[in-house]
């Protein structure tokens, strides 16, 4: 009975043509290997499971075949091949730099550089995770590394290339192995399944090709672990329930329940993926990554950068088209702040349930273009059969035995004036107008209306009661500055603001105006700045709503410095000698 292998190294590409999605990288090595136009060193680097490794080996095979292809392959013929397939060949060495990363370990290396081939035209020496090596390692290297002799050629493979040293990289020409994508690692596969005679549905190595993450050795093991449970036919439910997948299909069922407003219907379907076993923020940071898709898929230009089968971009293109590109940004900022605050959140469940009630309330009726969705209730339905017999509330009731008057109408040019002694009409309530196109209808009548705001509008109500008082006591200077000084008292972290306040005291010029001085345009642009406010405190302060100031730069010597608690102490102790014994005596300090 033949010996099991995995795929991954049963089906490890052994010539250039059966890497899988680094063609433009494999075509560079074979013109070099054609034209015999090779370098001492190269290094190799790209995430793993790329093929970094496999293609250091097969540029190795092929610059010591003895009779390569026109296209810059190996025979897979000559002796050199077949020791090398065999693994027997004594012109390459393999050495791994994360088990060997010592000095002497370089050492070891580079004795072994000075002895020439046997047979073959190069000794190939390919150092796997060379990232790895000390620093001294690597100066050890560098020497051997920059000259080396004729017949050496050195291969470096890493996969954090930022990790290496400068005067490394610049002796090495450098490839950059790209992740693989999904619909070459589907077609890769396909002819794996096919060659084993396994049964895969297409959108089963899809979702296969996604958990792999870039990486073909990946897919390939996980293709292994997929086929064993599903007895070789590898179907797309075998697959999600095999690896335990969020599906595609729970976040479309949301998506539905999203436009419907549905908030409860989103909290069902949240509920039945935690009882499937898949944690919280795995799930909204899912939702997140599936309204990119959606704001992606809108425009066809874009949809290459989904990485998923073609079956999942055409499901994505079609809902996308139902959703507005504005929600999709609103989403996925939501999804995001939920992730953000998921680790410091006591109640994760609740953090992302709101989250959720917050995206269905994207679509709510009340729902202005200039609030977020939050605080917003949906208005209680009225039916048209009800609406017009209902009495506006605001309507004054009318005594039964008095009749009820007409209500006036604009009479026409040629009508005489009524006459003086008619009696006024009763005012009558003023129908609701109707809203303009494009905006939200307002709450009707009764029903409590919530809006963020309201203590803006509270503000300006307030600010208009005090402009209609018109306040006008009269103050002293010291009033003046004792209210000054307050202020100064009531915003004590305010630090800088308090310091420019104290340095620079008002000064009056007539009865409601004064001028502060400054030292610089800086404390100039503080006081602006802080100009409403400090008006509000002082009007209110001194009843007096006429007082105004102006800042100004002084021209003038400096003005005292003011001093802070480290240097009052440091005077008082320099006038009063015998208080630093009694600091020194209790072990006092500043709080």
């Amino acid at each position: 009975m033949e010996k099991y292998l995995v795929s991954a190294l049963k089906y490890r590409p052994d010539t250039f043509a059966s890497v899988v999605g680094q063609k433009a990288l494999t075509t560079t090595l074979k013109n070099a290997v054609a034209t015999q136009r090779l370098a001492h060193s190269y290094l190799f680097c790209g995430s793993r499971g790329v093929g970094k490794t496999s293609c250091a080996r097969i540029f190795a095979k092929t610059i010591n075949c003895e009779h390569p292809t026109p296209d810059g392959e190996a025979c897979n013929q000559c002796p050199s091949c077949q020791a090398f397939n065999a693994g027997t060949s004594m012109n390459i060495i393999e050495l791994d730099a994360a088990s060997n990363n010592g000095v002497d370990d370089m050492r070891s290396l580079i004795e072994q550089v000075q002895v020439p081939p046997s047979s073959g035209r190069y000794r190939v020496f390919i150092v796997d995770e060379v990232h790895m090596l000390s620093s001294a390692a690597f100066n050890a290297f560098l020497k051997t590394l920059e000259e080396p002799p004729s017949y050496v050629v050195f291969i470096l493979a890493t996969t954090e290339k930022h990790k290496i040293i400068p005067t490394i990289l610049s002796r090495c020409q450098i490839y950059d192995f790209h992740r693989i994508t999904i619909q070459d690692m589907i077609d890769h596969l396909s002819f794996v399944a096919q060659r084993e005679g396994i049964k895969a549905e297409p959108a089963a190595l899809g979702v296969i090709a996604s958990k792999a993450d870039g990486a073909m050795r990946d897919a390939l093991s996980i293709f292994d672990q997929v086929a064993a449970s599903s007895g070789g036919n590898i179907t797309y439910q075998a697959t999600i329930d095999n690896l335990n997948v969020l599906d595609h299909n729970y976040y479309h069922r949301l998506l539905d329940s999203i436009l419907a407003g549905d908030i409860l219907s989103a909290w069902t379907i949240y509920k039945e993926i935690r009882d499937n076993g898949f944690d919280s923020q795995f799930f909204i940071n899912g939702l997140a990554g599936y309204m990119r898709d959606l704001m992606v898929a809108r425009d066809p230009a874009t949809l290459p950068l989904i990485e998923a089968g073609d079956e999942v971009k055409a499901q994505l293109a079609q809902r996308a088209a139902k959703c507005p590109p504005d929600f999709l940004y609103r989403a996925m900022c939501l999804c995001n702040d939920a992730d953000l605050n998921y680790r410091a959140a006591s109640n994760k469940q609740f953090l992302i349930e709101l989250t959720l009630a917050k995206i269905c309330q994207q679509f709510s009726p009340s729902h202005s273009t200039d609030g977020n969705g939050e605080g917003q209730l949906r208005p209680i339905a009225v039916t048209q059969a009800a609406a017009p017999t209902q009495a506006p509330a605001s309507a004054p009731k009318k005594p039964a035995s008095m009749p009820q008057q007409p209500v006036p109408q604009a009479a026409p040019a040629s009508h005489t004036q009524a006459p003086a002694t008619s009696p006024a009409p009763r005012p009558v309530a003023t129908p609701p107008q109707p809203t303009a196109p494009g905006r939200p209808m307002a709450a009707p009548i009764g029903v409590p209306h919530i809006s963020i705001r309201h203590g803006i509008r509270k503000e300006s109500q307030q600010a208009a009661v005090r402009q209609s008082l018109n306040r006008k006591e009269w103050f002293s200077p010291e009033a003046l500055t004792t209210a000054w000084e307050t202020y100064i008292q009531t915003h004590p972290t305010a630090h800088i603001l308090i310091n420019t306040m104290r340095a620079s005291m008002p000064r009056l010029t007539d009865p409601t105006t004064f001028v502060i001085a400054v030292q610089n345009q800086k404390q100039l642009e503080l006081m602006e700045a802080n100009r409403p406010a400090l008006l509000d405190y002082l009007r209110d302060k001194l009843s007096n709503d006429s007082i105004s100031f102006s800042v100004t730069i002084s021209q003038g010597e400096m003005p005292r410095h003011t001093l802070n608690d480290g240097e009052l102490l440091k005077k008082m102790v320099d006038e009063y000698p015998s208080l630093k014994n009694l600091i020194d005596d209790f072990k006092l300090r500043l709080s």
